[in-house]
């Protein structure tokens, strides 16, 4: 059963995305991140192992085309990441 503890979705510029994923990635690197936004608040400590998944998606609805680029980090208690060749940015 799954359990959303924290969700957000807004409209933001894509130099304030980057701004995020930049702070994002130094928390990750630093074991621990918390999502704040008003009176709600998640810490979630980040192990040193990881799967990381990537996607790219395109949805189309009639003559309506919809984009989106997913990046997902998944981790179990007690486990790692997987051994398969990882993504690589270009």
């Amino acid at each position: 059963m799954e359990e959303v503890l924290f969700k957000s979705e807004e409209p933001k510029s894509r130099s304030d995305v980057a701004s995020f994923l930049r702070l994002l990635a130094d928390k990750v690197e630093s074991g621990v991140v918390t999502l704040r936004q008003g009176d709600q608040e998640q810490r979630a400590e980040i192990p040193q192992n990881l799967i990381l998944e990537t996607k790219l998606e395109r949805e189309v609805k009639g003559e309506s085309e919809k984009m989106s680029l997913e990046v997902e980090l998944e981790w179990r208690s007690g486990g790692g990441g997987s051994g398969k060749a990882g993504v690589k940015l270009a």
